[in-house]
Parts: structure tokens; sequence; C-alpha cells
């Protein structure tokens, strides 16, 4: 049982993503879920190669918007079609083989300061592995099929932070994904 640290409960901003959509794949039976809004590129894929950018921030994703719209408009990337996220992460990941909660820090050599968006709504939950500890790596729920297992919404996210608490907590990512694992807010971000 995965003991809760207080911190874990902390959500701190880590930034925000132009994503492709998919719609539910053939292969992931679960007939509730209609899309993908996993924060992991797998499935719903990340709006470009963005990492050769070096555009990116601590926590491997983008402070604001208008960096990514940036980047789109020197490379003539159409992100029109594409969803823009933003994230929020717990303070601390679950490392798998040590069976703890510890502490994580943005890669400091990136400059961190993520704004929050004015107008956002909040889709449900992620339990992310991050094995190397930089990019957002896989999200077991859409990538290891655990939705087809576990009730998700129809964005293949859990609707609580307690949920995704409890998927961490069953043992049922031994074997998914080389861990550590963080959970995730994600949040649609309404444009204006």
């Amino acid at each position: 049982m995965a003991l809760i640290n207080s911190s874990v409960n902390i959500m701190i901003p880590v930034g925000y993503m132009y994503k492709e959509v998919c719609e539910k794949p053939d292969w992931l039976d679960r007939e509730t879920i209609k899309d993908i809004y996993s924060v992991s590129g797998c499935v719903s894929e990340d709006f470009d190669d963005w990492v050769n950018e070096w555009k990116h921030n601590g926590y491997w994703l983008f402070d604001s918007p208008e960096i990514m719209e940036s980047i789109a408009k020197e490379k003539g990337i159409d992100i029109t079609k594409m969803k823009l996220f933003f994230y929020k992460a717990s303070e601390q990941q679950w490392d798998e083989d040590e069976l703890v909660w510890e502490d994580y820090k943005p890669e400091e050599s990136f400059k961190t300061e993520v704004k929050s968006p004015k107008e956002s709504k909040l889709e449900g939950f992620d339990v992310v592995s991050f094995f190397a500890g930089t990019i957002c790596e896989c999200s077991p729920l859409s990538c290891n099929h655990l939705a087809e297992s576990i009730k998700t919404n129809e964005h293949c996210l859990f609707d609580t932070f307690q949920e995704a608490i409890n998927l961490i907590s069953s043992g049922k990512l031994k074997g998914c994904e080389p861990g550590p694992y963080r959970i995730f807010e994600v949040y649609s971000v309404l444009l204006t």
C-alpha cells in the first residue's frame, strides 16, 4: 500500500502542450472511452518534435502557449486542429522499486516560469512514467491498456486524484512501464 505524504497532494503547475487528440483506438477495448487525453505523446501525439527546439522548461513542457505557437509558425505547423492542454503535477513521484514517494525538481538548466491559463477546464487525472526523469513517457491507462480493467472517464483519465492514488497503491503498475510515476491534473485550455 502506498503511504501518502502530505506533499503528494500538492499539485504544482508544470506547463502546456498542444496535442493531436486521438479518438479511441480500436486496440483499446473499452467502449466508454471517446478519446485519449493522456499526458504522454504515445497515443495523442505532441505538436512537433519539440525537444530539438530547446525552448521547453525544466519539466520538459512549455511555460506558455505562445512559445509553441512561435515554433509552429517558424516550422509551418498547423496547430488550429490541435487541443491545448495545461498540466499540474504532484509535488512528489512514486518510486515503484523502493515503494516510496520521493521529491523531484525541474531541470535547473532550463528556465521554468509557468504562466497559468486565463480559462481552463479540469478534464481528469493521469498517472505518467518518468524513467529518464525528463519528458513525460507513458500513461499506463492508455499505453498499457489498464483502462480496459479500470474505470476511467471518456478521455481515458481518472475523475479524481484519489483514483490515481488507488492505482498506485494497487500494485497494478508493476510490469507496466519503469517508473517513477507522477500524478497529473489535465486541463483543457479554453482559447479566447
